[in-house]
């Protein structure tokens, strides 16, 4: 599902990727560790073609993205790409169900089809209650889990997720890191996930651990 080939990056001076190469096969849950500024975070975004490597190659789902031009490109993360980050990012003027619906809506969906599939994936959820409640009306661990309806909506081929549960107690963290493999058993999703939490972590199919910007054996 993911082919990544010597992959380089660097701000100024800083070089914070080191020819870093990995593949992620289909269904499979990655976690990616490692301390705070080994370069994850910056991976994950190139993953996501959110940002441009200065050298390397990645084909995500058979496609060689940095080959794309940027409609092609804007096109291809809205469909084939879905992110969760640590906050959730959703539109406070706009309800749960319309926050999961704005990607379909992109993708050039219908009202009606992007409804229905936004409802599905919130009573799938567990937020069937929620549909017309705003984000400053819902607890943390109902955002987040807004945010994955969102992230799901258009059936991407890859989930990335930056950090999911950083900002939530133990009890919604743990519930929220069952949901990763449901949504894997369920919808044979490929999920790859940067988090400092080793539980996360000790859950995943496989853990790579970053250091300066390249991957070692822990």
């Amino acid at each position: 599902m993911i082919q990544t080939k010597g992959i380089e990056k660097s701000f100024g001076s800083l070089k914070v990727l080191k020819g870093v190469g990995m593949e992620v096969k289909k269904s499979e849950v990655v976690s990616i560790m490692g301390a705070s500024g080994a370069g994850k975070s910056t991976l994950l975004q190139i993953l996501g073609t959110l940002s441009t490597p200065d050298a390397g190659t990645l084909v995500i789902d058979g496609v060689d993205v940095l080959r794309l031009g940027s409609r092609e490109l804007s096109e291809f993360r809205n469909k084939r790409i879905g992110f969760v980050f640590q906050f959730h990012h959703l539109l406070p003027e706009f309800t749960a169900l319309e926050n999961v619906m704005i990607p379909a809506f992109i993708a050039g969906r219908s009202k009606k089809d992007a409804e229905t599939a936004a409802k599905e994936l919130l009573t799938e959820l567990g937020l069937a209650e929620r549909f017309a409640h705003k984000p400053s009306e819902l607890s943390g661990g109902e955002q987040q889990r807004v945010a994955i309806a969102r992230a799901l909506i258009n059936k991407p081929a890859v989930l990335f997720a930056d950090e999911p549960s950083g900002n939530l107690d133990s009890k919604t963290k743990e519930e929220l890191h069952k949901l990763f493999f449901t949504l894997r058993d369920k919808y044979g999703q490929t999920i790859v996930i940067v988090t400092h939490d080793p539980e996360l972590a000790e859950m995943c199919d496989r853990s790579l651990y970053m250091v300066d910007g390249q991957f070692v054996e822990e």
